[in-house]
C-alpha cells in the first residue's frame, strides 16, 4: 500500500512498525530523506534509515495512531504533524508528492519538545 495523500504516511508508519516491517517503513521515505533519529543524530538516505528501523524493531515498541494536526501544503510539499499521546511535544514531517502522485517523507523529526 502506498500513500496517496500525505496524511496516509502516519497511518502506514504505525501499521508497518507494528508489523515489524523495517523495509516497509523505509519505503515511506524518499531515497534522499533525512530522519532526525536516533535522538541527537541525523540519518540520511533510505538505506541508512532502513538500518535505524532494523535496530529499532529488534525490540519493537507498540505504536498507536496519534491525533493528526492540520496538514499544510505548498505545491508538491506537505508539512504533516501529530500530537503524541505520550506528551513528548510533537512529531513533524515534510512529505513530497512523487511523479506518480504518491507521497514520501523527505524530512522527519519524530520528536520535538514543547511543540
Amino acid at each position: 500500500m502506498t500513500a496517496y495523500e500525505p496524511e496516509d504516511l502516519a497511518r502506514l508508519f504505525v501499521e508497518r512498525a507494528n508489523a515489524a516491517d523495517a523495509k516497509g517503513l523505509a519505503e515511506l521515505y524518499a531515497p534522499d530523506a533525512v530522519l532526525a533519529f536516533p535522538p541527537g543524530s541525523t540519518t540520511v538516505g533510505r538505506e541508512a534509515i532502513l538500518a535505524v528501523f532494523e535496530r529499532m524493531l529488534e525490540q519493537p515498541p507498540r505504536f498507536e495512531e496519534e491525533e493528526p494536526l492540520p496538514t499544510l501544503r505548498y505545491g508538491d510539499l506537505a508539512l504533516t504533524s501529530t500530537r503524541p499521546a505520550d506528551g513528548t511535544g510533537g512529531r513533524v514531517q515534510v512529505a513530497r508528492r512523487q511523479p506518480d502522485g504518491t507521497w514520501l517523507r523527505i524530512m522527519d523529526r519524530p520528536e520535538t519538545k514543547g511543540a
